[in-house]
């Protein structure tokens, strides 16, 4: 982002009335990301910082997602939380090594940056919020399921079905779930 004239800087440029002390409503996933980067705040531009905050329903999931510019610090402040990250492709016997932890209130955890994580509230019966920090003002967010199943234009059946070693009609059907979500 283009820096603003330091004599047109102003304390509104370094502040948002976010209300990140109160819950918010959930998406068909159970969870709710509300971010705070430098489209909200622009005095975090060049500062390589933001936050969120993440409201999960009972069972809810932040589900397997990537931050392409960003380190996360996660903190729970509410409920419980089964987090995990897969490692890059190392050399064997690491090759894709699975990490994860039961969270509970007060539990920091670490996703290094590009990284593939999750979050998911394990309780049936209360909901969870945690809190993240990432070490970019921009951090981007790649959903996993998203991007691979609902691409616009999507991805060819074949090239997937191939990769996930499955019948291209289960791609067909994975593909028309997110193509319904998202492009209607």
């Amino acid at each position: 982002f283009v820096c603003k004239n330091p004599m047109e800087v102003n304390a509104d440029d370094f502040f948002k009335a976010a209300a990140l002390d109160k819950p918010r409503v959930t998406n068909k996933v159970g969870s709710n990301v509300t971010l705070i980067n430098v489209m909200q705040i622009p005095g975090l531009n060049t500062l390589g910082i933001s936050i969120a905050r993440i409201d999960y329903a009972p069972l809810g999931q932040n589900p397997a997602h990537t931050h392409p510019r960003a380190t996360e610090i996660l903190t729970v402040l509410e409920g419980t939380l089964y987090v995990g990250f897969v490692t890059s492709n190392q050399p064997a016997p690491n090759r894709n090594k699975f990490i994860s932890k039961v969270l509970n209130k007060g539990d920091v955890f670490v996703f290094p940056v590009g990284l593939i994580h999750f979050q998911f509230n394990p309780n049936p019966h209360k909901p969870a919020v945690a809190i993240a920090a990432l070490s970019s003002q921009n951090p981007g967010a790649i959903t996993i399921a998203n991007a691979v199943f609902g691409s616009d234009p999507q991805i060819s059946d074949d090239v997937l079905a191939k990769a996930f070693q499955v019948e291209k009609n289960t791609i067909d059907w994975l593909q028309a779930q997110f193509w319904e979500n998202n492009h209607n």
